[in-house]
Parts: C-alpha cells; sequence; structure tokens
C-alpha cells in the first residue's frame, strides 16, 4: 500500500503581511509551522503503516522553506517528501492549488490513499481534499472520524456528520480528509530526525507535470480573486478601576453595560 498525505507550512503567528497587488500572504521568510490539522493526517497515516505495512509520502506546495514541513513529516515516519515550488504556482486560489496537488500527485506516480486534513488555519476554506479528488477522478469522503478497517481493496471509514454518524466503504484508490481528534498526533522523533537528515527531497517544477500549461496555475489559473484581505485589528485598551467591592461591582458593570456585553433586565 503507497499512500499520500497533503501537508502545508502555515504561518505561525497572526500578524502576516499581505501583499497589496495580489491579496495573498507574503510566506518568504514568515515564521511557520506545520498546519495542526495535517498532524491529524500524518497520524492517520503513519497507523496505516505500522498495520499493513505501507510506504507513506508527503506532498506540500509552497516556497523553499516549507522544507521543514517535510523534514518534520520525515521525523514523524514518513518516507517520501516532494515539494511543488516554482514562482508560477504563487497567487493560488483553492481550485488552482487543488489542481497544481493533482498534477502532483500525478506526477509520483501510482498510489492507493491519499490523506488531508480537514482544513488549513490559514485558509479555512476545507475544499482543497474534495477539489483534489476530483481532479484525480477518485472516490473520496471527507469529515472521516474514525477508520475502521482496510482489506480487499478497500477502507471502512466513520465520517462526522451535522446529526449522525455515517459509515461508508470506499474502494481503493481513494482520499479522505480526516477530522481533528481521529488520532493523537505522534510527537517528532530526535532519532528520526538524526536518521533523515541526508535524506533527500524531490522538488517539483512547473515543467516537471504533466500538464506544462502556466495558465492552469498560480494566478493565472484562479477563477477567483481577494478583493481586499487584512489581519485582523489588534486592541489592547486596559482599563484599571480603584475602590471599595460593592462600587467596584457598579463600576465594573457600567464598563461591561457600555460595551453591549451586559444589559440590565
Amino acid at each position: 500500500m503507497r499512500i499520500i498525505v497533503c501537508i502545508k507550512q502555515v504561518p505561525g503567528a497572526s500578524q502576516v503581511e499581505i501583499d497589496e497587488k495580489t491579496g495573498t500572504m507574503k510566506r518568504d521568510g514568515v515564521e511557520s509551522k506545520l498546519n495542526p490539522y495535517d498532524l491529524y493526517a500524518l497520524e492517520s497515516a503513519m497507523r496505516f503503516k505500522e498495520q499493513y505495512g505501507a510506504t507513506v509520502a508527503v506532498i506540500t506546495m509552497g516556497p523553499p522553506q516549507c522544507e521543514e514541513a517535510v523534514r518534520e513529516a520525515f521525523m514523524m515516519g514518513a518516507d517520501e517528501g516532494y515539494i511543488l515550488s516554482d514562482r508560477r504556482f504563487g497567487g493560488a486560489d483553492v481550485l488552482a492549488t487543488s489542481y497544481t496537488l493533482s498534477q502532483g500527485v500525478r506526477r509520483i506516480g501510482d498510489f492507493d490513499l491519499v490523506i488531508c486534513g480537514k482544513q488549513t488555519t490559514d485558509g479555512d476554506t476545507a475544499q482543497v481534499g474534495a477539489e483534489l479528488a476530483e481532479f484525480l477522478g477518485i472516490p473520496h469522503v471527507t469529515n472521516v472520524c474514525r477508520i475502521h478497517s482496510a482489506d480487499t481493496g478497500k477502507v471502512t471509514v466513520d465520517m462526522d456528520m451535522p446529526a449522525h454518524i455515517e459509515t461508508s466503504e470506499v474502494q481503493f484508490p481513494c482520499l479522505l480528509t480526516v477530522e481533528k481528534g481521529i488520532y493523537e498526533p505522534r510527537l517528532p522523533s530526535y532519532k528520526l530526525k538524526i536518521a533523515t537528515a541526508d535524506r533527500a527531497v524531490n522538488w517539483i517544477k512547473l515543467d516537471d507535470l504533466p500538464d506544462r500549461d502556466a495558465n492552469h496555475y498560480g494566478l493565472n489559473g484562479s477563477p477567483t480573486q481577494v478583493k481586499r484581505i487584512f489581519p485582523p485589528e489588534n486592541h489592547q485598551e486596559h482599563v484599571m478601576l480603584e475602590g471599595r467591592g460593592a462600587e467596584l461591582g457598579d463600576r465594573l458593570f457600567e464598563v461591561l453595560d457600555e460595551r453591549k456585553f451586559l444589559q440590565k433586565l
């Protein structure tokens, strides 16, 4: 069994710079971390590896610094790493991102299962997994909260639906997007860090993909455009109140009432 896990490096802080011309985040040189939801996808793949002897590859798209995320995946047990990195991929919306990843997966070759985290903390669309499956032409299951078994060419999973839990069987090859909490992610291993320090990472540019038409990638291939994007304003107003208990209680109520947190009955 061969598993491909989609991972992404996301900003490690809420204060990020925005390119006013393109409306996209400036990712080069920004303090970053592995997307928290992808940790659950990686752990799910590791459970498959331990139970069924699978080979696990990770794929990501981004600037050269996202190699850090791939190295972290190696420390969690991933066997191979692939990075889609090309200036022509920059500024991609959800559709162009999904298409680029699908081309990367096709470039990697045969696979049985693709696993994605539910969403990313920088985009929060939760659409890439499903769109990736559509571009690959394979069945997919979203909101997976439990994986029962994988045998005779299929996998059985539970989906966390709004009002109930639904069990589904899906044939390989397929794609799963897993929920937060499906497993407890393992910590990166220092032993694996040492063992994989010299492991090669595979870099993929547009010219390496099956479809080399630049109009299908990045801003050129994005049917949606961001009109305006900005980080949230940071308000740090402090109010100090002095006085006796009853007096402070009345004053505190007035402050909360002014801000419409409370109101008199």
